[in-house]
């Protein structure tokens, strides 16, 4: 997964060329540190450079997580996807 995952974001770089961020988000992004750490491994040459002290210290919280130094800045932001579903399951009932 985590393999699939760098080569996205090589191609997304490739086509689009350097991109802002990289968000982490949902169930595996937001909690596995693991997966986090080993989808930055070994794309620093893209200039993504993961702060491994910070992306340890990360449990489920909206987080940066890139070094100062990272042209890409790396982020873990939470989501609630029941409460989304939740509201758009009433504005289809409204309408």
């Amino acid at each position: 997964m985590t393999y699939r995952i760098k080569k996205y974001i090589g191609a997304y770089m490739a086509v689009a060329g350097p991109i802002d961020a990289i968000v982490f988000t949902g169930g595996i992004g937001e909690h596995s540190k693991t997966t986090r750490a080993k989808v930055c491994e070994g794309i620093e040459h893209l200039g993504i450079h993961l702060d491994h002290k910070k992306n340890s210290a990360c449990h489920g919280s909206e987080m940066l997580l890139s070094t100062p130094q990272s042209q890409t800045k790396i982020f873990v932001i939470p989501t609630n996807e029941e409460l989304e579903i939740a509201n758009q399951t009433q504005a289809v009932i409204e309408a």
